[in-house]
């Protein structure tokens, strides 16, 4: 049965695109990176992630950080999935995963893969010594559970900034001082490493252009590597922040879509209120305008998935919208866990 890949994150460039020629050719990178894409490989993990209410299957890409199976990948890689899985690529075993922790803003989620140990892990470098023109591969899973993907550039930029929107909530994020390889990342490679000619990751592969192609290849980004981990290790303290999550997130229960603003009433258009959801049992229904949660007023769908992030299961909200009558209500909503 064939497997759909797909990538949650939509990227539009918030600079410029400017052809940055490298100070050392890739061509001449290839042969060197075989030993370092040897020495990586073996702890990536493949990730395959099933979302029940899209009726959809998705791929990417993790890296594995102890023996015992701690992961790190890209939030958008697992998120809305009701089932995660991984297959070690360096021991052949699979896993049910459990998701420790995220921050949404910079993309970062780390993994408890089930019953691990023994894993094979990666070599880490490094990203502040990166240079423009330093040959580089992105290891992933564009094959979605075939061969891992070696998709082999240079370094060509570095500190860039890109605009990511999100199509599962509506909203959008910056990602800033990420490093730009000039390589055919694509889908699926979302979580993985971004290898340089030692052998070691220096970064976190989370997007690729849609709108923009090198020569003969197209170009991908990636989250630095001493960035990454050290959100990683705030959500191993298990100390919640506005910026960290710990656990799955929780779950409102509504859709929407980013620009869904009503230019005459100040909210959030509601797409969609989940059947049995907190926000249906609230009395939300398809169309209401969510204007405020705890007297916080939503403007974008970015105020709303902030606001959730700072939430748990069991959190009562108090919920203001106006329904499709015009008339304004309100009513308290229970959190419940989400996916």
């Amino acid at each position: 049965m064939a497997r759909l890949p797909f990538c949650r994150l939509l990227i539009a460039l918030a600079t410029a695109v400017a052809l940055v020629v490298p100070v050392r050719p890739a061509i001449a990178a290839a042969a060197p990176l075989d030993s370092a894409i040897a020495a990586v490989e073996p702890a990536v993990v493949q990730i395959d992630t099933t979302i029940d209410y899209q009726h959809a299957v998705g791929a990417g890409t993790g890296i594995v950080l102890n023996p015992n199976g701690e992961v790190l990948t890209n939030f958008h890689v697992i998120q809305g999935a009701d089932v995660i899985t991984a297959h070690s690529v360096g021991t052949g075993q699979s896993f049910a995963v459990d998701l420790v922790g995220y921050n949404r803003t910079n993309d970062v989620a780390l993994l408890q893969l089930r019953g691990a140990g023994g894993l094979p892990t990666a070599p880490l470098g490094n990203s502040a010594s990166v240079a423009i023109g330093d040959p580089a591969v992105a290891i992933g899973n564009a094959n979605a559970g075939g061969d891992p993907t070696q998709e082999v550039g240079s370094i060509t930029s570095l500190d860039r900034t890109i605009d990511a929107k999100d199509a599962l909530t509506g909203s959008s994020d910056q990602l800033t001082g990420l490093i730009e390889i000039a390589a055919p990342v694509r889908a699926g490679d979302s979580g993985g490493p971004l290898v340089n000619g030692a052998g070691q990751v220096i970064g976190v592969i989370t997007a690729a252009t849609v709108n923009y192609r090198f020569a003969p290849g197209g170009k991908g980004f990636a989250i630095p590597i001493n960035q990454a981990l050290g959100i990683a290790d705030q959500i191993r303290s298990r100390v919640p922040s506005d910026t960290v999550h710990v656990g799955p997130p929780t779950l409102l229960g509504v859709g929407v879509a980013a620009g869904d603003q009503n230019a005459d009433v100040p909210g959030v258009i509601i797409r969609e209120a989940l059947r049995g959801g907190p926000a249906a049992q609230a009395g939300l229904v398809d169309g209401d305008v969510l204007t405020s949660i705890d007297g916080q007023s939503l403007d974008s769908a970015n105020a709303l998935t902030a606001i959730l992030d700072r939430h748990y299961p069991g959190d009562v909200l108090n919920l203001t919208w106006i329904d499709r009558n015009g008339q304004q209500r309100s009513a308290k909503a229970t959190l419940t866990p989400g996916s």
